[in-house]
């Protein structure tokens, strides 16, 4: 399972790694925080920034874990 760290700006415009992701952010990506709790993406409730790079990360991980869960079809004999 891949780990997932939302960026997070310092003062001085420094980038670091964050705890989780902010209730903004999951938001924007349509995510609950229910469905953010099953799919194991961290949630940080005391940030209230949002950043368009996370949001665009949380999109691609759905996108990744639709195409992981779609069931291969089988080939008729």
């Amino acid at each position: 399972m891949t780990l997932i760290k939302p960026i997070i700006f310092k003062e001085g415009g420094k980038k670091r790694c964050g705890k989780g992701f902010s209730r903004e952010e999951l938001k924007k990506a349509r995510l609950s925080r229910r469905e953010a709790v099953k799919l194991s993406i961290p949630i940080d409730s005391r940030r209230k920034t949002i950043h368009e790079e996370n949001v665009n990360t949380i999109k691609e991980l759905l996108k990744n874990k639709k195409k992981a869960s779609k069931p291969k079809k089988k080939k008729k004999i």
